[in-house]
């Protein structure tokens, strides 16, 4: 049973002169034949310890610049750096944005019903809390006759009340406002603008695309080549004002919003006016902006989390939110918002939802956080101003449109829309510093600093590797010699590997 154990032993025994040789070649030698620069000067036996002394402190000053060096870059890399490369490039065909735009008025005073006033009078600024007339001595005194006809509530029976059926018909009617239209020269029509509810109420989108059709193109840029629009802001319709409320405005005009047909209308919030009176010009110029993911931008990468929008953008992140916010806090959504929540009452209007927006708008930052998208597309806008009508052609507009003069001066404007040139402007983040730079960088300083690549730094592995792999084995025969015995010696496991590796 222990025969053939010895047998093994003595086998594999290894004479001291077979150990000796598999022994590493010395610092000198390794450094000599090395491929980093510098060691060969600082491990050699033919140099004074004068001159090994001073190659091993350049040896180890240009060792610590390395280290200086490479901290620094990769310090640099976690920070993601990132440039902007700006573009501008030239098409033959563009497509043309939506148009929103929104009388500043929400209500047509004529369309007012005494049920209306019933429910809307305290909202609106018209009626006290008693469905009296507010401020009587303020009204003039042909509204004051229409008024007193419909705020007789004696014998009144209320009938149902829904915003948004009001709102959709006190709003004003592009039929009555769209004196004249043309897109590139060819005349357009009410029906090729869709109706859209805003905070400004019921406003009209020109170009909105979807529903089987596709967005308008131009080939042209220049004043003619875009969207042309004369419209009656009708201010005989609007609102008395004896009040402030979100319901009323003190202005005069319509609102405009010029935005890509993926996002939906923000107008209260991103659109601008124009003045009856006026002529306005409106030169665009596309931008298409590209912004990087995290770390190196903040951009959104995920997609649309929401119930009502299928293309992420802030404007829809936006009503998203304020959607959300007021179901949450009044249980009840504006006519303009989306979702199936039922519809605020002219009290909620009051008491809850416009107090609710407004905080949320103005002060409340932490609720509605939205991301940059990683791609979106704005216009930027250069705007100027021509007075409307001359007068030459204030008695043939008259005319024209069977108003007075004075009419056509207090509500005739004109919208000229187009492209500066069929070119559009990309606005691109790119990474300024990647993988492949940091280690160019640092293979660089490498070779500047100690002559060394990644081989030079693998041979000094495998040197300190056969170093202590044979002191090991040095140690481990040493115990082994003060173990043995006259009848042979028994190798452990470790001894077994070492010897089997020193033999191959």
């Amino acid at each position: 049973m222990h025969s053939n154990p010895r047998m093994l032993t003595m086998d594999l025994k290894v004479e001291p002169e077979e150990l000796d040789s598999n022994q590493p070649p010395p610092i000198e030698v390794f450094a000599h034949s090395s491929t980093l620069h510098g060691i060969s000067h600082i491990f050699t036996y033919e140099r004074f310890w004068i001159k090994r002394f001073l190659w091993l402190v350049f040896f180890l000053a240009s060792l610590t610049f390395l280290l200086y060096v490479c901290v620094d870059r990769i310090h640099f890399y976690l920070e993601y750096p990132h440039v902007t490369k700006l573009d501008e490039v030239s098409t033959p065909v563009m497509t043309f944005p939506a148009v929103t735009f929104c009388n500043l008025n929400a209500f047509r005073f004529s369309q007012l019903t005494r049920n209306d006033l019933f429910y809307v009078g305290e909202l609106l600024a018209l009626l006290n809390n008693r469905y009296e007339i507010r401020d009587i001595h303020l009204v003039e005194e042909s509204v004051l006759e229409s008024l007193k006809l419909k705020t007789d509530f004696q014998n009144f029976k209320p009938r149902p009340f829904n915003m948004r059926e009001f709102y959709d018909r006190t709003g004003h009617n592009l039929n009555d406002m769209l004196l004249s239209c043309h897109f590139h020269g060819t005349e357009c029509r009410p029906e090729h603008f869709k109706v859209v509810f805003t905070r400004y109420g019921k406003c009209y989108t020109f170009n909105a695309g979807g529903d089987g059709n596709p967005p308008l193109i131009t080939t042209k840029g220049g004043m003619g080549n875009g969207l042309e629009l004369m419209l009656d802001i009708q201010q005989d319709e609007y609102l008395p004002v004896w009040g402030e409320t979100d319901e009323t405005s003190f202005e005069a005009g319509i609102k405009v919003q010029i935005h890509s047909q993926e996002e939906p209308s923000f107008i209260d919030q991103l659109g601008f006016g124009v003045s009856p009176g006026f002529q306005t010009f409106v030169s665009c110029q596309e931008q298409r902006l590209i912004y990087l993911p995290p770390p190196w931008g903040d951009c959104k990468v995920t997609p649309m989390d929401s119930d009502f929008f299928d293309t992420y953008s802030i404007t829809a992140c936006r009503i998203d939110c304020e959607t959300r916010y007021l179901v949450d806090n009044c249980n009840c959504r504006m006519v303009h918002m989306p979702g199936d929540a039922s519809f605020c009452t002219p009290q909620m209007y009051k008491e809850c939802a416009d107090p609710a927006l407004d905080f949320l708008v103005e002060q409340d930052n932490d609720f509605c956080v939205c991301e940059t998208p990683c791609n979106m597309t704005r216009y930027s806008k250069e705007l100027s101003f021509v007075k409307i009508p001359s007068k030459a052609s204030a008695k043939y507009l008259a005319k024209k449109y069977n108003k007075t003069e004075q009419y056509i001066k207090d509500n005739i404007l004109v919208l000229d829309i187009f492209f500066e040139a069929l070119n559009y402007e990309t606005i691109e983040q790119k990474k300024a510093y990647e993988v492949a730079g940091l280690l160019g960088d640092i293979g660089g300083q490498m070779g500047l600093f100690i002559g060394a690549s990644i081989l030079s730094i693998l041979e000094i592995f495998d040197y300190l590797y056969e170093v202590i792999k044979y002191k090991l084995c040095s140690c481990s025969d040493k115990k082994h010699k003060h173990s043995s015995t006259d009848q042979g010696t028994v190798l452990s496991l470790d001894d077994v590997k070492c010897h089997v590796s020193n033999f191959h």
